[in-house]
């Protein structure tokens, strides 16, 4: 028998659980509640780490944690710190005793591990934050800078590549300083005139919000809540993941309808545990993170890294925003996941640390992951997936506003872009290959890179048994009915772009491949080379037809298809608070760009893992659905791009 278990700050945990005699705690829920039973939180500002102690056993019998019908529960990482002094000015100090941090002083931890980088000389920042009703403050590097104006410029780390990525240089930030010893943590705080004893000031103190301490606790539903203020640590590949909330290496979470923000790194994490590796290449110094990386891919194959264990979560209709690192974060264990209608903005912008894992979607190993139908915009990076993008499928979302919006990096496909607007001015870095880009809009650059020096590994098909590990030797990609927009491709990169890489508004970085598998394979023929040597630099088919190019987007040579629009082209993503409108002028000759609906049986199979380009649940797939949910039809012909009715002249269509 199932029952609901409620929760009000004005309750007990002495008492029933029930509506008449509700819990004070949603950890005392969490330890009470049973397989099919529900948690229902009423109304305020609870401040603990729920860690819940057991999960449902099926779908259909799963532990549900909501809030009340029509009632705003906020669950916080932080507590309220009163009780400041004056010292100099707008400077104000606080002594908090330790106790108030128990084993955990995040003002005392370092941010620190695998693939995080330290500039020379560069002062080391710490998990503690200071918010300021609700908005966060800076680390200062030194006490001597709480006092004097801190402008954005100061406090970030030149690492951006270019001065113009860094949002409002000029702004005045709120900054803070902290010294730990045994007993105490002493804050210093610039309140820019602002006085804390009179406004709500908090400092996170706890590591996650939503999260079990112990692995396998399955089938949790987590509905309807702001979740905020976690001191979460920083989260490679390599090392243990928690975020703010996630499942912590389990299956068949649902993370839903929530308000997600302030996560010091990650807000989301659906990665993996401690045991596969923990830091080691930073820790040990004797491997690089790469080969760690390679060895916790079969560490978690012998602790039951599978379908039936681990993954098919769904993290859908939940806005997240002011992450440090991650909105949404995970190695191994979002396999076989749903991500869709999320609202991810705002993430990584402070810049109070850089690594090379930070993305608005930071996935390793996303097997069979379906990333449908969110809105991702003002990130550093907008959809990161490393390694094993395999299955993937990434359609039907919106990116603008970033300095990149996807990067598929050392993987070796299938996977499938498709509908998708790329609004910004770095739309595409393909480092991988095995990929299907079909209808989309692409706005800004596309950037190609070989590797050739780390072999990743591949899978056998919706699976996550081991089939093999390759190097990516670029190529083996399809683009079909893309609308590529022109520009200027230093605009994009200037001096970051690296040896070997090459950086084009269009396809033209495909030139040197061939344009047919029979190509490739006479290339590969030659008898007087060895078995390995004759594939050794030999460049993979490209596979394009119907695309459609903007003024200075330049088509892959051999398109012999290729729509080219000579007239002007303008188009506009259009962020508009909670919509966003695609605004085009389009020139007649638009008219003539089209595509018939695209499936799995017209895209070849991939090389490397030699598969096709199916649905998690093995059918082909068919590409039937665009950007705003209109269904397509066989037999018929539909304009390059992401929108089946897009036409010539004046338009303005609602796309989120």
């Amino acid at each position: 028998m199932t029952s609901v278990l409620h929760v009000a700050l004005t309750g007990s945990d002495t008492a029933a659980g029930t509506a008449d005699a509700p819990f004070r705690t949603i950890n005392r829920a969490a330890h009470v509640a049973r397989p099919g039973d529900t948690v229902r939180v009423h109304e305020g500002v609870y401040r603990e780490w729920v860690q819940p102690v057991r999960g449902g056993v099926s779908e259909q019998r799963r532990i549900t944690f909501e809030s009340a019908d029509g009632e705003h529960v906020t669950i916080k990482g932080s507590e309220r710190i009163t009780g400041w002094v004056p010292v100099d000015g707008t400077v104000w100090k606080a002594t908090v005793p330790n106790t108030l941090f128990g084993s955990f002083n995040p003002f005392a931890e370092i941010i620190d591990g695998d693939w995080i980088v330290h500039p020379d000389g560069s002062v080391r920042k710490h998990l503690g934050d200071v918010y300021l009703n609700g908005l966060s403050f800076y680390e200062a590097a030194r006490l001597d800078d709480v006092h004097r104006p801190v402008r954005r410029t100061d406090a970030v780390d030149d690492w951006t590549g270019s001065a113009d990525r860094v949002r409002n240089p000029d702004q005045t930030l709120l900054v803070w300083f902290a010294e730990v010893d045994e007993a105490d943590t002493v804050i210093w705080a610039n309140f820019q005139g602002a006085d804390p004893n009179r406004e709500l000031v908090e400092i996170n103190v706890r590591r996650s919000v939503f999260s079990p301490v112990r692995n396998h606790i399955d089938y949790i539903t987590v509905r309807g809540f702001e979740l905020a203020h976690a001191a979460s640590p920083w989260t490679p590949p390599t090392a243990d993941q928690p975020g703010l909330i996630g499942p912590n290496w389990a299956k068949g979470w649902i993370i839903e309808d929530n308000v997600i923000h302030d996560a010091k790194c990650s807000g989301i994490s659906l990665g993996k545990e401690g045991s596969t590796g923990h830091n080691f290449a930073t820790e040990r110094g004797d491997k690089p993170g790469y080969q760690y990386q390679l060895e916790s891919v079969f560490a978690a194959r012998q602790i039951g890294w599978d379908k039936e264990h681990i993954g098919s979560h769904i993290v859908r209709r939940n806005t997240i925003f002011d992450c440090g690192q991650n909105g949404i974060v995970g190695h191994l264990g979002a396999v076989f996941s749903t991500i869709e209608d999320n609202h991810i903005y705002n993430i990584a912008v402070k810049r109070e640390f850089y690594g090379y894992e930070i993305a608005g979607i930071k996935l390793h190993a996303a097997i069979d992951t379906q990333i449908v139908h969110n809105r991702i915009h003002d990130c550093t990076l907008g959809i990161w997936l490393d390694w094993q993008t395999q299955g993937t499928r990434i359609s039907r979302n919106v990116l603008s506003g970033n300095s990149r919006d996807l990067f598929i990096e050392v993987s070796h496909g299938p996977y499938l872009v498709d509908h998708n607007v790329f609004g910004s001015r770095a739309s595409l870095e393909v480092f991988s290959q095995g990929g299907a880009f079909v209808n989309n809009l692409v706005c800004g650059t596309v950037s190609v890179e070989p590797v050739l020096d780390r072999a990743t590994p591949y899978h056998l098909p919706h699976s996550t048994h081991v089939a093999g590990f390759a190097p990516v030797h670029g190529g083996d990609d399809r683009f079909i009915g893309n609308l590529f927009l022109g520009g200027d491709p230093d605009v994009a990169y200037g001096a970051t772009k690296r040896p070997g890489q090459i950086v084009t508004h269009g396809t033209s970085a495909y030139d040197a491949h061939p344009a047919t598998f029979e190509e490739y394979l006479e290339a590969v023929a030659d008898p007087a080379l060895g078995d390995h040597e004759r594939f050794l630099h030999a460049r993979q088919p490209v596979y394009l037809r119907r695309n459609a190019y903007g003024p200075g987007a330049i088509a892959y040579a051999r398109e012999a298809d290729a729509v080219v629009l000579t007239e002007p082209v303008r188009i506009e993503v259009a962020d508009e608070g909670d919509e966003v409108h695609l605004l085009a002028e389009l020139p007649s000759s638009f008219d003539d760009a089209n595509v018939g609906l695209v499936d799995g049986e017209e895209l070849p199979p991939v090389r490397f893992a030699n598969a096709h380009f199916e649905n998690p649940d093995g059918t082909s797939v068919i590409l039937d659905v665009d950007l705003t949910g209109t269904q397509k039809h066989g037999g018929q012909s539909y304009p390059v791009g992401p929108l089946a009715g897009l036409r010539s002249g004046s338009s303005r269509v609602r796309v989120w």
